[in-house]
């Protein structure tokens, strides 16, 4: 049997429980490595279950999944090359391309000249482009809003509110 393997819904620990715990990374001496997987597999499908369903929002003029990548890209991290997205994203500096061309084509980015290269285009978010992210975030923020407010108690909605930097640093250490 495997360490924290469950039986008949129950986790079933066995021999070496925490051998691991207290290392950096590892899991902490109050669970083993068969609860910290479970734990792994149960957010991830949590999570996604979350993503999925949030997705499903669509607000007017939705952006694709590579035009909000890019987006988020110039907001975070401020004007850059198309090079450079292309190499944050992990995709062909053709396909970053072709998504900043819709974008462009829309008004939601502006290209200038690079000042200390005139062979390069610098890419900025246009205050279109501003307006379109907070449009997609209010809408999803809304409708988690109504799910929060219908669906869970208060107690419940203080455990989620103390949660959120949790699943923030976890993003983080990944």
């Amino acid at each position: 049997m495997i360490e924290g393997q469950r039986v008949e819904g129950r986790r079933a620990d066995t021999e070496g429980a925490g051998a691991h715990a207290g290392r950096a990374g590892g899991p902490s001496a109050s669970g083993d490595v068969g609860e910290t997987l479970e734990i792994a597999a149960e957010l991830r499908l949590s999570l996604s279950l979350l993503l999925r369903k949030l997705r499903l929002v669509q607000p007017a003029g939705e952006l694709t999944v590579g035009e909000m990548a890019a987006l988020v890209r110039l907001e975070r991290g401020g004007p850059a090359t198309a090079a450079a997205l292309a190499k944050q994203e992990a995709i062909s500096p053709q396909s970053m391309g072709a998504t900043l061309g819709g974008l462009e084509e829309r008004g939601l980015i502006e290209r200038r000249p690079d000042p200390d290269d005139g062979r390069r285009v610098i890419l900025s978010l246009a205050a279109a482009g501003r307006e379109a992210l907070r449009e997609r975030r209010n809408a999803r923020s809304e409708q988690l809003a109504r799910a929060l407010a219908d669906s869970f108690s208060d107690a419940e909605r203080a455990c989620l509110k103390a949660a959120a930097p949790l699943l923030e640093r976890l993003a983080h250490s990944i």
